[in-house]
Parts: structure tokens; C-alpha cells; sequence
């Protein structure tokens, strides 16, 4: 009987290799990868940058690397170095990424119109984002206002710094974050705002108006594998406590919902979620997740005064939500001193996001 050869390598060769790694045909985004791992000096740093998991990002490299017939970074203690052959590859492919950036720019500023009006908005989604939409609409109606909702934030912080949009708000988990050029300019919206856990209305701790992390040790925790830190601040809440509890990856906002209500799993959501009928929103006890809001501008981009009136809108949609959820106002009247800039519609301090 034959045996078959495992390369010590990278463990993908063997009889299903060529099946599992099938070579694929470049595309800008492939390229952008290359970029990222190279301007990083890590795989799991540019797979941060671009909102992938690292498996993820490391399996398109294999493949990129199959397409292009060689080894185009060798991975060291300093980190991962392009080979002669990556150097050569980056060269060309650079040009392309700039060319394709400027493409899109240049395509959506027609999109607005000669002479016309257009505010490229992002943000990580939750339940502000129609507030906040609404107050900008009703101020500048004859402004074109358009919203990219991604879940990762360092992602969004890159279409920023690609001139791709605008203002960005983003989610910060405490102990994680985000680096900028120092250039770029942030306004805190909430220094602190915590994660509260939804979990089924027959759920033995739904009984209990706060939760301790520990009674939820035994069940399973739906995570987004692409939210990056999320996930990472969420592990170690786990770890801190003492307790490894089941993960399961769904990317899908209504499964997610489902298997909440059904007593599947649990999840950290916002302190604004809505209860449903079939589940419940409750504090976690000594707020073990919590996370800075930002709002996060590029210089030029907008006026000083258009950016104190956006961020005006972002508060004062932000301050209405807080008020209108029973749980996170009673948590805002409990956390007191501890609350280091509540969301009253006044800009705070502006900060640079270096520092």
C-alpha cells in the first residue's frame, strides 16, 4: 500500500491538497493582502487590518502563493519578510492597489455629481446608526449621505485612511486599541460603554437582574469571527474568570437571534438591545466587556464645523437610545463617578488617536 506524503511545511499537502487549495486567479483583493502582510510585518496583524481571521488570510496566502508559483514571505522571529519573489510581486502589485483605489474614488465622486454634495459615512453598526442617519439626512437634505456598515472596526478605520470614506464610528474593546496615523482625529462618544449578555427568558440567570460571567461558564457563546477584537476581549473576560465555555462562530444576526431565543446560546450585545418576548437583556456583573466609542474623522475631509455638527448628531441620537432602554439607563444612573463622560450631545475632549 502506498503512503502518503505530508509536507512538514505547511501539513496542506497529502491526496486532498490540490482539492483543499485549488490555485485561484488574482484579484485586487488578493493583492491588497499581499500589501497588508507586508506592510505589517505579520499575518495576524494585516489579517486585524483587513477584518479576516487569521486562518482565513493565511489560506488565501497558500493560494495566492500556488497562483503565482512560489513562496512569497518567509516567516522569521522579526515577523514575516517578502521573499525575492514577494518583493518582485509587490512591486507590480502596489501600482495596481493605488490605481484601483483611486479608481473607486474618483467613481463615486462622479457618483454625487458635478458640483454636488456627498458624506461618506461608516460605522459597526447598532442601533444608533438610524438615529444618527436620520439627524444628518434632516440637517443636510441636500447632501447625498451614504453609510458602510462593517463589523470589524480596523477595517473601517483603513477605508478611512484609503480616503474611501469620511468619519467613522468605531468599537474599541477595552485593552485593545485601534492605532492611526497621527493625523487622524477622534471624539469619544462613550469612554465605557459595557456589553450587556441576551440570553432566553428560561434561562436559570434570567431571573437575576445582573448576571455573573460565571453562571453562564456551561453555555455555548455565539461570536462573529470576523469581529476581530471582539472576539479577543471576549476570550479573555473568559480566561480572567476562570472559564472556557463553548464558542460557536455565526456570522447571521437572525440565526444568532434564533438560537438565543431557543436557549442554544447566549451572546454580549449592546446595552441598548431590545428584548424579545423569548429572551431577555441583563448587566454582567463587574462589567467585564466594555469598549470606547469613537467617532474618527481625517483631516480635510470635512470642515471643523461639519465635524462638530456630525458628531452633535451622532450624540445627541446616541443620548435619545440611552434614555429609551430601561436597563443601560439604570446602568448610567448606577455607574456614577465611574462614568467618565456620559453621552449628554457635548463633544468631549478631542484626542488623537496616537496618543
Amino acid at each position: 500500500m502506498g503512503t502518503s506524503h505530508i509536507c512538514p511545511r505547511c501539513a496542506w499537502c497529502g491526496p486532498r491538497g490540490a482539492d483543499m487549495l485549488a490555485t485561484v486567479e488574482l484579484e485586487v483583493r488578493h493583492l491588497r493582502a499581499l500589501c497588508a502582510i507586508a506592510d505589517t510585518g505579520s499575518v495576524r496583524k494585516a489579517a486585524l487590518q483587513l477584518g479576516m481571521t487569521q486562518p482565513s488570510l493565511t489560506t488565501q496566502l497558500r493560494r495566492i502563493e500556488g497562483a503565482v508559483g512560489g513562496t512569497l514571505f518567509i516567516r522569521g522571529q522579526t515577523g514575516s519578510r517578502p521573499t525575492p519573489l514577494g518583493h518582485s510581486v509587490l512591486s507590480r502589485a502596489r501600482p495596481i492597489v493605488a490605481e484601483m483605489t483611486a479608481l473607486v474614488l474618483a467613481a463615486r465622486d462622479a457618483a454625487c455629481g458635478v458640483g454636488g454634495l456627498c458624506l461618506r459615512l461608516g460605522s459597526v453598526g447598532g442601533r444608533v446608526v438610524s438615529g444618527w442617519l436620520r439627524r444628518v439626512h434632516d440637517r443636510l437634505p441636500a447632501t447625498e449621505t451614504t453609510i458602510h456598515i462593517e463589523v470589524s472596526s480596523a477595517a473601517l478605520l483603513q477605508l478611512l485612511v484609503s480616503k474611501q470614506l469620511d468619519a467613522v464610528l468605531i468599537h474599541e474593546p477595552a485593552g485593545f486599541p485601534l492605532r492611526l496615523p497621527p493625523e487622524m482625529e477622534r471624539r469619544v462618544l462613550a469612554p465605557r460603554e459595557p456589553r450587556f449578555v441576551a440570553l432566553s427568558a428560561d434561562h436559570p440567570a434570567a431571573a437575576h437582574p445582573v448576571v455573573a460571567l460565571a453562571e453562564l461558564g456551561d453555555d455555548a457563546w455565539i461570536v462573529d469571527p470576523a469581529a476581530g477584537h471582539e472576539c479577543a476581549a471576549l476570550r479573555r473576560a473568559f480566561t480572567t474568570a476562570g472559564l472556557d465555555p463553548r464558542l460557536l462562530h455565526v456570522r447571521d444576526s437572525a440565526t444568532a437571534a434564533d438560537l438565543v431565543a431557543s436557549g442554544e446560546a447566549v451572546r454580549a450585545c449592546e446595552p441598548t438591545t431590545e428584548p424579545t418576548d423569548a429572551t431577555v437583556v441583563r448587566p454582567l456583573l463587574g462589567d467585564p466587556l466594555t469598549a470606547q466609542l469613537s467617532l474618527v474623522t481625517r483631516p480635510g475631509a470635512l470642515p471643523i464645523t461639519e465635524t462638530d455638527a456630525l458628531y452633535a448628531d451622532l450624540a445627541d441620537a446616541y443620548t435619545e437610545l440611552a434614555n429609551g432602554s430601561t436597563a443601560y439607563r439604570a446602568w448610567l444612573a448606577g455607574a456614577g463617578d465611574d462614568w467618565s463622560g456620559s453621552p449628554t450631545g457635548v463633544p468631549c475632549e478631542h484626542q488623537d488617536i496616537s496618543a
